[in-house]
C-alpha cells in the first residue's frame, strides 16, 4: 500500500522572480516584515515549499495574518502588502464588490 507522502518541491519562483528554497526564506526571527519578505512566505505557500501551518508556526502568524497577507498578494500585487497601502487597496476592493 503506498503511504499518502508530501511531495515538495525543492524550490519555487519568488515574488520577484529568483528561486527560493526552505534556506533562503526569512529567518525565523524576522519581526520587521518589508513587503519583499511577507511575499516571499506567501509565494513559499502557494508554491508549497511551506503548508500555511508551517508557516504561520515558523513565522509567528496567526492564520488571519497570514490570509491578509495573500489576499492582499491576490488583488494588488506585492504593492498590496505595504502596510500604508493596505486601507486604500482595502476601500478600492470594496468599491469593486459593490458595482
Amino acid at each position: 500500500m503506498i503511504e499518502n507522502q508530501k511531495i515538495r518541491p525543492a524550490q519555487v519562483i519568488g515574488p520577484l522572480g529568483e528561486p527560493l528554497t526552505v534556506d533562503t526564506l526569512p529567518p525565523r526571527s524576522t519581526t520587521r516584515w518589508v513587503v519583499r519578505r511577507k511575499a516571499e512566505v506567501v509565494a513559499a505557500v502557494n508554491g508549497g515549499l511551506l503548508s500555511i501551518d508551517e508557516a504561520c508556526e515558523r513565522y509567528g502568524l496567526t492564520l488571519e495574518e497570514f490570509a491578509t497577507w495573500q489576499r492582499a498578494v491576490d488583488r494588488a500585487g506585492m504593492a498590496g502588502l505595504r502596510v500604508t497601502r493596505i486601507q486604500h487597496y482595502k476601500s478600492l476592493y470594496e468599491r469593486q464588490r459593490r458595482a
